[in-house]
């Protein structure tokens, strides 16, 4: 770390020292004993500037605070029913973890509906599965003298089409959410069964990202299965990436290999332990049906820019089709 580095983390570190209850009791949520780790992505998230990266940390543990986000995880989604209907239209899941022991999250962009609940749930599934893997995933991945702290991200493109317009603002939220209050969690994410429609979007999307962001991305050729073995193992591989050529489907796979699957191994344990932690808040009480609200941060300009590009783009498919 340079000397600049160091003194903008000196800085934030006895600014941070400042902050007093309950900000800093949801702080302990947010850095699960790893404080260096946790100002350094915060940091890089503003640039090294110690006073917007403080008032980005403030402004997520408010955040926190008033959305009741340490009690996220004991707000099951149920009836079963309705989650599995979430999960089969929020495409998302764990398939392993990298030789790094980083784990691979697997996102199907292309074949996410976001069409069989309402934005609430979505929200509220986005954010329990971010807390489940700061809270549980990446605290067990990590070692006394090797903390884990970030993960992978495979973003499947199979199945992106014009229909994806109806998604931008669902999927800007989530973005914001992310970008706003869990900065520099992941450390690379590969693009793979990219359409021609990703192709042109990527084009006029790319300049407008920040050079941090830009390093991340990383678009391979086909499903991305060769270039992902060097980094993971063959059983760490999303599903979509194991046979080449043959893209992704929600029913590709049996439920347990499926990661996006209510059924997967991963999900499962999920579930559960969202179950367990909500018996044990309220060991009396039947759990109540509903979604958990949460306030949806306003999109930084960069994330409004992005999205009103690739708006752009997609409608000139639109119209070049006679759509």
């Amino acid at each position: 770390m340079v000397v600049g580095c160091e003194d903008a983390m000196k800085q934030l570190r006895a600014l941070i020292h400042e902050v007093e209850e309950p900000l800093r009791t949801t702080f302990q949520h947010v850095h699960q004993g790893h404080v260096n780790e946790t100002l350094v992505r915060f940091l890089k998230a503003r640039d090294w500037d110690p006073f917007k990266a403080h008032k980005m940390l403030v402004d997520c543990l408010n955040w926190r605070v008033q959305n009741e986000i340490d009690n996220i995880l004991s707000k099951p989604i149920v009836p079963a029913d309705l989650y599995r209907a979430v999960r089969d239209s929020q495409l998302v899941g764990l398939s392993g973890y990298s030789s790094e022991g980083l784990p691979v999250f697997a996102i199907g962009v292309g074949l996410s509906t976001f069409d069989k609940a309402s934005v609430h749930y979505y929200v509220q599934s986005h954010i329990q599965i971010n807390e489940y893997r700061d809270r549980v995933i990446l605290p067990s991945a990590s070692k006394p003298d090797r903390p884990v702290t970030t993960c992978i991200k495979v973003l499947d493109m199979t199945g992106l089409k014009l229909s994806a317009l109806n998604h931008i603002k669902m999927l800007t939220i989530i973005s914001s959410i992310d970008d706003l209050n869990y900065p520099e969690k992941t450390k690379t994410y590969y693009i793979v069964n990219a359409p021609y429609i990703f192709s042109a979007c990527w084009k006029v999307v790319k300049p407008l990202l920040q050079e941090r962001t830009r390093r991340k991305v990383q678009v391979l050729p086909g499903c991305g299965r060769d270039e992902l073995l060097n980094i993971m193992d063959y059983s760490s591989l999303p599903h979509f990436c194991k046979r080449e050529g043959s893209g992704s489907s929600r029913h590709s796979e049996s439920g347990s290999e499926n990661c996006y699957s209510l059924d997967h191994p991963f999900h499962q344990k999920l579930y559960n332990y969202i179950k367990q932690q909500a018996r044990l808040r309220e060991p009396v009480e039947p759990i109540k049906q509903g979604s958990f609200h949460v306030d949806f941060p306003e999109p930084p300009d960069e994330e409004v820019e992005i999205a009103n590009s690739i708006g752009s783009e997609l409608h000139k498919f639109e119209n070049g089709n006679g759509v």
